[in-house]
């Protein structure tokens, strides 16, 4: 534990060599943070570029008090048109979706139809397209090839992929430091094992 100072600020060093199976210092950390934190972590060691896109929004009303100070006072959400995230790897086009569910199920109704068509699109020109999966009372995040997802949207009597399936299908994500999810050890695996 470090004390700064001013004690207005504490923070834990934890050893970075920690086994990343029982890494649990950032179980407070939202999927989205674990992920910009390890998108961060691969494009300053030059290993990838992937980046979350932004959500488009519709600006419907701005206040001019002075030039320099204007604010938004008005926008809405548009329809977000694809997944959260792209990018690229080792010559090849990424692109995946990120979502987390506190039940031991994937409900479709967490991913909408224009995303898994988008996905759907991403697989046919020859890209790579999965997703991410957090459960997040387990602490585990599965990444789970969107043709998968894709099928059961479309064919399974389900609402939901069960965890089950998911844990079947998809790929444990090692957690640790840094990175703090390292997804790019399971594309290595399951998109690139052929060119080994």
């Amino acid at each position: 534990m470090v004390n700064y100072p001013n004690m207005k600020k504490k923070m834990n060093l934890q050893n970075p060599m920690m086994s990343s199976k029982h890494y649990t210092a950032h179980r407070g950390m939202s999927l989205e943070e674990d992920i910009s934190l390890s998108n961060q972590y691969y494009l300053d060691n030059n290993l990838a570029v992937i980046y979350k896109k932004p959500t488009p929004i519709q600006i419907v009303k701005v206040d001019y008090p002075r030039r320099e100070s204007a604010k938004i006072v008005e926008a809405y959400y548009k329809t977000p048109s694809t997944t959260d995230y792209n990018g690229l790897y080792k010559g090849r086009y990424v692109d995946f979706e990120a979502k987390e569910t506190k039940v031991k199920t994937f409900p479709f109704g967490n991913i909408s139809k224009h995303q898994i068509d988008h996905l759907q699109r991403i697989i046919d020109h020859g890209g790579i397209a999965f997703v991410i999966i957090a459960f997040t009372t387990l602490n585990e995040v599965y990444l789970i090839d969107a043709s998968f997802v894709i099928c059961d949207y479309y064919h399974s009597q389900r609402k939901s992929m069960t965890y089950d399936k998911i844990k079947s299908l998809g790929h444990l994500i090692p957690q640790g430091y840094q990175p703090r999810l390292d997804y790019l050890k399971i594309i290595d695996e399951v998109y690139f094992k052929e060119d080994e």
